[in-house]
């Protein structure tokens, strides 16, 4: 099958690290895959096989035109079956495609509980004609977007994440070398968060969790006994800084930036914490789980479905609850090689790449009339 995956960037975003992964999953499959981003910058690895296009598109309208008439030149010339478009901006270019021209079938997939404001869901209503289908990653974020106006229900489904288990896995070896990169020895506890440094992600919440933990912490252990990476990049940052410095917690909260290592920081954590008000579906709690790690998470939309009972889940916003939690599983630990394996086990049961990706593949061969190793359908 010939697969178009359509997304609006290609920035250090879960949406975007799982249009990167289905990618690859899709050419183990024996799938051809092209991935076309509407903006130019690129931070995910895309993997060798694929064809790659940057539309380049800037917020104006005649960029967009432009955008539109060079997408739909590569869909003539590269002819997919199917075109699966990631996140608003490319959801909408792909539906005034599918009504400008012959494309393919034309598959939009939401990542965020809040797609936008009134404008984005009418916009989305406005141009539900022109999907074969609509999906959401969480239950949760369906329900939002129908709740908004944004697509009837029966015009929505939920495809979870997938998560690359081969990639995300416990690794003694390596969690010893991570944390010896970072600085810390066998008895300090490390909490580890991973997401872009922007609002919705509430990283200054966890911060003050953290600040919390500090001071309750016995007097006589060393501030260095516990500490606090968090992984990402963004404009939150300097307000990030500030908090911390305010707070008193430069030794014990450091700011690691991007990284393309986020499989080795996973094993270095004893707890890894997810602080956001807004999410879809947190890819990195999977990855966390596929890695074995215990996990503190707020109650944004998808974490419930994706946690279950493998972790702690308190309200967003409340940095006392989210302090408490973070300090009951520091002292439990990781957990034995068992409870790690319960947690990896329950993303290799329901949330698998190769699972996620079959489950794609099925729809696409359903929506198109290709079976899923590009040999049409016989008649019936």
């Amino acid at each position: 099958m010939r697969i178009l995956l359509l997304c609006t960037g290609l920035k250090m975003g879960g949406a975007e690290q799982q249009i990167a992964a289905l990618a690859r999953q899709f050419l183990r499959d024996g799938h051809a895959v092209a991935v076309v981003s509407l903006t130019a910058e690129q931070e995910v690895s895309l993997p060798e096989g694929a064809t790659v296009l940057h539309l380049g598109m800037r917020k104006t309208l005649p960029s967009f035109a432009m955008a539109l008439w060079r997408l739909n030149r590569f869909v003539r010339q590269w002819r997919p079956d199917v075109i699966h478009a990631h996140m608003v901006h490319a959801n909408l270019a792909a539906r005034v495609l599918a009504a400008l021209t012959d494309a393919p079938p034309v598959l939009c997939s939401a990542h965020s509980a809040r797609e936008g404001g009134q404008a984005r869901m009418l916009a989305y209503r406005m141009t539900d004609r022109w999907a074969a289908l609509t999906t959401h990653v969480s239950e949760a974020g369906r329900q939002a977007m129908i709740a908004a106006g944004a697509v009837e229900p029966e015009r929505i489904r939920v495809v979870p994440n997938g998560i690359d288990t081969a990639l995300f896995r416990p690794d003694p070896a390596r969690r010893q070398s991570s944390r010896a990169a970072l600085g810390v020895d066998a008895d300090t506890r490390v909490v580890i968060n991973v997401g872009r440094l922007v609002p919705e992600k509430a990283q200054h919440v966890l911060i003050e969790a953290f600040a919390r933990l500090m001071r309750q912490a016995d007097s006589a252990t060393p501030s260095t006994a516990m500490r606090l990476f968090i992984v990402g990049e963004g404009p939150a940052r300097s307000e990030l800084e500030t908090i911390i410095n305010r707070l008193g917690l430069q030794r014990v909260v450091t700011l690691l930036g991007m990284r393309h290592d986020v499989p080795a920081m996973l094993n270095a954590a004893d707890v890894f914490a997810l602080s956001s008000d807004i999410e879809g579906m947190p890819l990195v709690i999977g990855e966390a789980l596929a890695s074995g790690c215990a996990v503190v998470a707020t109650d944004a939309a998808g974490v419930a479905e994706l946690l279950g009972d493998a972790g702690k889940i308190v309200p967003c916003g409340n940095a006392e609850a989210l302090a408490d939690a973070l300090d009951r599983a520091l002292n439990s630990g990781i957990g034995t090689p068992e409870e790690q394996m319960a947690r990896r086990q329950r993303i290799v049961d329901k949330f698998s790449l190769e699972a996620v990706a079959r489950q794609w593949v099925g729809c696409y061969a359903a929506l198109t009339g290709v079976a899923g190793n590009g040999i049409p359908e016989p008649a019936r």
